[in-house]
């Protein structure tokens, strides 16, 4: 299989959706176009894995994390990473985050990633870990709420609730 790694560009947002669309996955057109848009302006990198000329998955890189820990520490957070179920187990996911850490140790020496804690996130949990990441000692935030969780706070687990972590580049 040829695995081809580029950047988002004009006719990516409905092949990725409809793609996305194919395996039961509402992710809509627009979401794509923000991103081509975003990345035009210098705030996103938005990476596309291409296998043997199909779309297969992408990850994106933001400069500027809306976590507030990556915020204050200047940290560029690996954001949005998928792989479409097909295309899992062949190594698209390990390269697409290569890239992404390529790009961002050209602006920094530390990545940040946030990971959701249901079992859905359970194969990215485990990359991440075996990649060297490690939690931020933030605990859990809360994207939706804004907040950091603590003891005794009720929580509806979903994906805006995760566990940020980092890598040191160097």
């Amino acid at each position: 299989m040829n695995i081809h790694i580029r950047a988002l560009d004009e006719r990516d947002p409905i092949i990725i959706s409809q793609a996305f669309t194919e395996q039961g996955w509402d992710k809509p057109v627009e979401l794509y176009l923000r991103y081509l848009e975003e990345q035009k302006q210098g705030t996103r990198v938005s990476l596309v894995a291409e296998a043997d000329h199909q779309f297969a998955g992408y990850v994106n890189v933001l400069w500027h994390s809306h976590y507030p820990f990556f915020q204050d520490q200047g940290i560029p957070e690996i954001n949005d990473f998928n792989v479409l179920i097909k295309y899992r187990r062949q190594g698209i996911g390990s390269m697409l985050m290569n890239r992404a850490e390529e790009v961002i140790k050209e602006r920094s020496d530390v990545a940040g990633i946030g990971v959701g804690l249901f079992s859905d996130y359970g194969h990215a949990q485990i990359l991440y870990a075996k990649r060297g990441y490690v939690p931020d000692g933030q605990g859990i935030y809360d994207g939706h709420g804004h907040k950091y969780l603590r003891y005794g706070d009720p929580l509806v687990v979903n994906d805006d609730v995760a566990l940020y972590l980092t890598k040191s580049l160097t």
